[in-house]
């Protein structure tokens, strides 16, 4: 079983609050003067940034004054945009404590803060009454959990009848052996990959009903290859990317990361579940 402890050092920086703050200050940027779109190159970390999640949310059409969970939120990123775009109220929970301390200067920064709620604590195990959510998402989570089947049956527990959930996780495709470091682990002792198949047995038996699943292997790859020319053009990486959150150790963990997507071991994939009304359940 993955250790707890050892993922939320993986993704520990030391000092990431000020890191942002000198990124936008090479900007121009002030925090007074600070919009939640200002922060989408740091604060979306998964494949494809602000446009997957987009594409994740066009498919659950969540709506307005809907009360969602985040699970595995990182920074908050997804759920400040998701708040202010769709004036939802948004909880989000990470084991990762410098992420929520972070997360929630930048929600006061965006004046976000009462829309927002960031929760330290394991995605397996979490201090919410059932039936809390209207519905909910996880986005690059799954990679670093490998009991799926508890982390189903906690989101299952959570959320309300008729709630549409979405998962946008790194699945295992084909055997193969990864090249490491990748984002979510230096090596192969907190990674915890699954198969698309794995994923839907889990979440059959927790109790959701299987809707779309999108594997986003060639959005990945065209994101990447974008990214790559951007940066040539711009002689570099801007102020503010990944490479805020991950430091010196990006471009190895992003290269080996699009070299197992390319090889056919890994993709991006999407999947929307609903939680069954009454009237639903034999």
């Amino acid at each position: 079983m993955t250790d707890s402890t050892s993922v939320s050092d993986h993704y520990s920086h030391g000092e990431l609050l000020r890191a942002i703050e000198k990124a936008l200050d090479e900007l121009g940027i002030k925090p007074h003067e600070l919009a939640v779109e200002d922060l989408a190159p740091v604060d979306e970390f998964h494949i494809g940034g602000r446009a997957a999640t987009q594409n994740l949310l066009d498919q659950l059409d969540f709506g307005s004054a809907r009360i969602l969970i985040d699970v595995g939120c990182g920074l908050g990123g997804a759920a400040r945009y998701v708040a202010d775009s769709q004036g939802s109220h948004v909880t989000g929970i990470d084991l990762t404590p410098e992420y929520i301390a972070t997360g929630r200067s930048l929600c006061e920064w965006v004046g976000l803060q009462d829309r927002v709620s960031l929760q330290q604590g394991s995605a397996l195990s979490m201090p919410f009454a059932d039936e809390s959510f209207d519905g909910g998402y996880m986005l690059h989570v799954g990679m670093n959990i490998d009991d799926k089947a508890q982390l189903f049956r906690e989101i299952f527990r959570v959320l309300r009848a008729g709630a549409a959930f979405g998962v946008y996780d790194v699945m295992r495709i084909d055997s193969g052996d990864l090249v490491y470091p990748v984002p979510w682990a230096n090596d192969d002792s907190i990674s915890c990959l699954a198969t698309p198949d794995q994923y839907r047995r889990a979440l059959t038996e927790a109790g959701f009903e299987i809707g779309a699943e999108n594997n986003r292997r060639d959005f990945a790859i065209d994101f990447f290859a974008r990214l790559r020319q951007r940066m040539a053009a711009g002689g570099g990486p801007p102020a503010l990317g990944l490479h805020t959150l991950m430091k010196e150790s990006t471009a190895a963990k992003v290269k080996n990361m699009v070299d197992n997507i390319a090889a056919g071991y890994i993709a991006p994939v999407e999947m929307v579940v609903n939680k069954p009304t009454a009237g639903d359940v034999d």
